[in-house]
C-alpha cells in the first residue's frame, strides 16, 4: 500500500511466510525536505521462534522483532547525488552505508559505496532457543557498480 503526494510517500508492506507461519512487515515514510534532500525512516518488525530455529526468513532479514533504517540523499546536480543509509535492529546489529552515484551518460550510471557492519554483543542464536557469546564483530566493505 502506498500514498504519494508533493511531500513524499508512506508505504506499507506486509508479507506471510506460510513455510515458517512467520509474517513481517514494514511502514516507510519518505519526506522531500527540499529540492536537493530527499529524507527516509522506515521501521520494519516480524516474528522470530528461536525455538524452531526461525530468526531470518525472506520477508524478514534482520536479529531480533524489529529494525529501523533512516537515510537520505544529496542531490548535488541533476548527474550526482549523495546517499547515506543507517540500520540497526532489536539483536543490536548496526549498519552503515554511504554512496555517490553519478550519471556518465543518460542510462549510464557509476556508483562508489563504502559499508560498516557491526554485529553487535549478543551474538547468533545456535537455533536450540539460546544465544551464543559471540564477541562483537566489525567489518567494512565497498563496491563500484556500473549500472546500464
Amino acid at each position: 500500500v502506498k500514498y504519494t503526494a508533493g511531500w513524499g510517500a508512506i508505504t506499507g508492506v506486509v508479507a506471510y511466510n506460510s513455510n515458517y507461519e512467520e509474517w513481517a512487515g514494514k511502514v516507510r515514510l519518505d519526506v522531500k525536505a527540499t529540492d536537493q534532500i530527499d529524507l527516509f525512516i522506515m521501521g520494519g518488525y516480524g516474528g522470530e521462534d528461536l525455538d524452531k530455529g526461525i530468526n531470518h526468513t525472506y520477508y524478514k532479514q534482520w536479529d531480533g522483532n524489529w529494525a529501523v533504517w533512516g537515510g537520505g540523499t544529496y542531490k548535488f546536480n541533476e548527474k550526482t547525488s549523495f546517499n547515506v543509509q543507517a540500520s540497526y535492529d532489536q539483536g543490536k546489529t548496526f549498519g552503515l552505508a554511504a554512496n555517490i552515484a553519478h550519471q556518465l551518460v543518460p542510462g549510464f550510471t557509476v556508483t562508489a559505496e563504502v559499508d560498516y557492519l557491526n554485529e553487535g554483543n549478543f551474538g547468533k542464536p545456535d537455533y536450540t532457543g539460546s544465544w551464543t557469546n559471540a564477541n562483537k564483530k566489525n567489518s567494512v566493505g565497498g563496491l563500484i557498480r556500473f549500472q546500464r
